[in-house]
C-alpha cells in the first residue's frame, strides 16, 4: 500500500514536466507550451502540442519549416516578438489550427494561404496597410477577424468575400477613409470600425448583413447616422462623431435596438426617441442638448445626459419613465430641480447631480436611491424632508458644497448609509456635529472628509478624526451634566431674577 502511495505522489509531482520541452519554455500535460524572450520558434516540441504561445521574444521571421512537426497543433499566438514578415505556405500544413494570433508585432501584410480549418484570425497592433481577397480565400470557417490598429485605408466589398461564416469583424483604429457596399456576410453578428477617417457609409453597405446585432462607428468624421441599417440591430455606438441631428424616422424600424450611444457630438437637441420602444440605453454626455428630450422610450433603464447644459428639470420629462434605473445629469447648469419630478421612476437606485447650480437637495426623490451624488453644487443646509424618504441609501456624496452643519434627524433616518463624502465643505465644528460623528460610528459609515472651518483655532482638522474636539465636547457635556444635578428649583420671589440666567442651548456648544 505505502509503495502505491509513493507511486502516486510521484507521478502527481511529474505532471507537467517533458523532458523534450524546450529551453526558455513551459510545457504542461494539457498539450500547452509558453515560451519567453526567445530566438525562434522551437524546433523540438512535443508531437501532442495543441497550443503554442510565444511572447516578447525576437523573431523576425516565420518559415514553413518551423512548423513542419507541429501536426496537433491548433492554437498558436505569438505576441510582441518583431515579427516582420511569414513565408508563404507556413502555416497551409496545420490542418487543425483553429487560432491564429499575431498581435503587436511589425507585419505589412496578412500572412498568405492560411489553412481552411481556421476559425479565429487576430492581426491586431501591426503594420498591415492594405487587405487583398486573396488574403482570405478559402478560409470559409473563419468566425472572428481582427485587424485593429493597422494602416488599413479602405474596405472593398471583395475582400471579404470569401468569409461566409464571419460572425466578428474588428477594424478599429486604422486609416480608413472609404468602405464601400454591399457587404456581403450573412453571418455577421459584431462590426467595429472605431477610430477611423469615415466621413459617409453608403447607403448599400449594410444589404447582405442581416444578421448584424452590434455595430461601432465611434471615433469617426460622421454628419448622420447610417440609413437602411439592419432590422437585427441591438446596440449602435456613434460618440465621438459629428452628428448635429438625429433623425429617428430613418431609424424606426429597428425594432430591436436597445443601446444606442450618441456621447460626445455636436447634438442640441433629442426628439423623437420614443419611435424606438425597446431601447434601454441612450448616451448623451459631451452635446449641447438644453432641454431634456421629451418622450423618451417607456423601457428605457438608463440616461446619461451629462456634461450639457441643461438648465431646467420637471416632472413631465420622466413622466412615463417607471423602468429608469440611472440617471446622469451631472455637470451640467440646473437650477431648478422641480419637487417630485423623479416620483414616478419607480426603479431608479442611482441618480448623479454633481457639478450643476443646486442650491438645495431636490424635494421628494424617489426611495428606491442607493446612491445620490450632489458633488460640486452650492448647498448650504441639509433638510430632514429632503431625505426622509430614502431608506435605501447606501451611498451619498456632497463634497465642495456650502454645508457647516448636518441634521442629527436627517442622519438617523438613513439606516442603511454606507458611504459619506464630506470633503470641501465649511464645516462649523460644534459639540453638535460631534455627535453626529458618534451616529455615523454607530451606523458602521465610512465618512471622507470633514474638515473644520471654524471656530478659527480648529480650522483644518477633522471632526471624524480629531480626539482634541473629542475630548473638548465631552468636558463641555460634563460640565453640562454637572450643572444640571446642582440647579435648584427657583422660589416664587427668585423667578424675576433667575429667568435671565437660564442657557437652553445644550445641544450646541462653540468649540473654544
Amino acid at each position: 500500500m505505502h509503495l502505491l502511495y509513493a507511486f502516486l505522489v510521484l507521478l502527481s509531482l511529474s505532471d507537467g514536466f517533458h523532458p523534450t520541452c524546450p529551453s526558455r519554455c513551459s510545457c504542461d500535460s494539457l498539450q500547452s507550451v509558453q515560451c519567453y524572450r526567445i530566438m525562434e520558434v522551437p524546433s523540438a516540441l512535443p508531437s501532442t502540442t495543441k497550443k503554442l504561445y510565444i511572447s516578447h521574444s525576437k523573431i523576425p521571421h516565420l518559415q514553413m519549416s518551423s512548423f513542419t512537426r507541429m501536426l496537433a497543433l491548433e492554437d498558436f499566438i505569438l505576441l510582441a516578438s518583431g515579427t516582420e514578415s511569414v513565408e508563404n505556405d507556413t502555416f497551409k500544413t496545420l490542418s487543425n489550427l483553429k487560432t491564429l494570433e499575431l498581435w503587436k508585432n511589425k507585419l505589412r501584410q496578412v500572412p498568405r494561404i492560411l489553412p481552411v480549418s481556421l476559425e479565429v484570425l487576430k492581426l491586431n497592433d501591426n503594420s498591415i496597410y492594405v487587405l487583398h481577397g486573396s488574403d482570405f480565400e478559402g478560409l470559409k470557417k473563419l468566425k472572428i477577424l481582427e485587424l485593429k490598429n493597422n494602416l488599413i485605408s479602405s474596405l472593398s466589398p471583395t475582400t471579404l468575400s470569401s468569409l461566409v461564416s464571419l460572425q466578428s469583424l474588428v477594424l478599429d483604429d486604422n486609416n480608413i477613409e472609404s468602405v464601400a457596399g454591399p457587404l456581403a456576410l450573412p453571418h455577421l453578428k459584431r462590426m467595429s470600425m472605431e477610430n477611423n477617417r469615415l466621413h459617409l457609409i453608403p447607403a448599400n453597405f449594410f444589404m447582405s448583413l442581416q444578421s448584424l446585432q452590434f455595430l461601432s462607428f465611434s471615433g469617426n468624421f460622421l454628419t448622420e447616422i447610417p440609413i437602411n441599417l439592419p432590422k437585427s440591430l441591438l446596440s449602435l455606438k456613434m460618440e465621438r462623431n459629428q452628428l448635429k441631428v438625429v433623425s429617428f424616422r430613418d431609424m424606426k424600424h429597428l425594432e430591436h435596438l436597445s443601446h444606442l450611444y450618441l456621447s460626445e457630438n455636436s447634438l442640441s437637441s433629442i426628439d423623437g426617441a420614443q419611435i424606438l420602444a425597446n431601447l434601454t440605453t441612450l448616451e448623451l454626455s459631451q452635446n449641447q442638448v438644453r432641454m431634456l428630450p421629451l418622450r423618451l422610450p417607456a423601457k428605457l433603464q438608463k440616461l446619461d445626459i451629462s456634461n450639457n447644459l441643461i438648465q431646467r428639470v420637471t416632472a413631465q420629462d420622466f413622466q412615463d419613465l417607471r423602468d429608469l434605473k440611472h440617471l446622469f445629469l451631472d455637470n451640467n447648469i440646473v437650477s431648478l430641480f422641480e419637487a417630485g419630478a423623479l416620483q414616478m421612476c419607480s426603479q431608479l437606485s442611482n441618480l448623479a447631480l454633481e457639478q450643476n447650480l443646486l442650491l438645495s437637495i431636490p424635494l421628494r426623490l424617489p426611495g428606491t436611491l442607493a446612491r445620490l451624488d450632489l458633488k460640486g453644487n452650492a448647498i448650504q443646509d441639509i433638510a430632514e424632508r429632503e431625505l426622509k424618504d430614502l431608506k435605501k441609501l447606501q451611498v451619498l456624496n456632497l463634497r465642495n458644497n456650502r454645508i457647516s452643519a448636518l441634521d442629527l434627524k436627517v442622519l438617523e433616518g438613513l439606516p442603511r448609509l454606507r458611504h459619506l463624502y464630506l470633503d470641501g465643505n465649511p464645516w462649523n465644528c460644534t459639540c453638535s456635529l460631534i455627535r453626529a460623528r458618534e451616529i455615523l460610528k454607530a451606523k458602521g459609515t465610512d465618512v471622507r472628509g470633514g474638515q473644520c472651518a471654524a471656530p478659527a483655532e480648529r480650522q483644518g482638522e477633522s471632526w471624524m478624526s480629531s480626539k482634541k474636539i473629542m475630548r473638548q465636547c465631552e468636558h463641555h457635556l460634563h460640565l453640562t451634566e454637572k450643572n444640571k444635578e446642582t440647579k435648584k428649583k427657583p422660589k416664587p420671589e427668585e423667578h424675576s431674577s433667575i429667568r435671565i440666567n437660564i442657557d437652553d442651548d445644550d445641544d450646541d456648544y462653540e468649540i473654544d
